[in-house]
């Protein structure tokens, strides 16, 4: 896989190399990356995450597997009390209003049969490395256990808990991903960005 040179290569960290087989291209997002992985005529392409970039041109990325696209992932707060389950519900969602998280989500507090509480924070899978570091630097903390991932996830929706209260929260990279006929006019072009 052949890449173009980039300027200011450092403004490309948290964005994809989508390698479509005969060429690739740099600088795409997430929700780009899942249209195209859906779409007939790119599905086989191979999606790459630029975890970090270095000014001399140098780049560290990942290989994501194109199912990753197709999948949610989450965090769960667990609580056992209703209490405390409302206040770790209302500062996770006070602390999108401060700093949007970096993708859509949905907050649920949520109750399980046995009296048990939970907040569970679900989004796409590809945004979990983002999702981590806005929950670090937005310091959330809760009492109880907490658990994530995709399994996580399933879990949650398998056993079906009550949900008390729910909330979207609307990411900050909405509005800044092409779609359709716009994705697909720019996809000749080496760097996206």
């Amino acid at each position: 896989m052949k890449l173009p040179r980039l300027e200011q290569p450092e403004n490309y960290a948290g964005l994809y190399i989508f390698d479509f087989g005969d060429q690739a291209g740099v600088g795409f997002t997430a929700e780009e990356v899942a249209e195209l992985l859906e779409s007939e005529r790119y599905r086989e392409g191979k999606a790459y995450k630029i975890h970090r970039a270095y000014p001399d041109g140098r780049l560290e990325i990942r290989g994501v597997p194109a199912r990753t696209f197709q999948l949610e992932s989450g965090m769960l707060f667990y609580s056992a009390t209703t209490e405390q389950a409302r206040e770790d519900f209302k500062r996770l969602v006070g602390a999108a209003v401060v700093a949007e998280p970096p993708c859509r989500a949905k907050v649920h507090l949520a109750r399980y049969a046995d009296d048990k509480f939970a907040v569970a924070m679900i989004y796409p899978a590809e945004y979990e490395d983002e999702i981590s570091t806005w929950l670090l630097a937005r310091d959330y903390r809760t009492a109880g256990a907490a658990e994530g991932g995709t399994g996580a996830v399933e879990r949650y929706y398998r056993d079906d808990p009550e949900i008390i209260e729910q909330h979207q929260l609307f990411g900050a990279s909405e509005g800044i991903s092409r779609t359709g006929d716009e994705l697909l006019t720019s996809l000749k072009r080496v760097v996206q960005r």
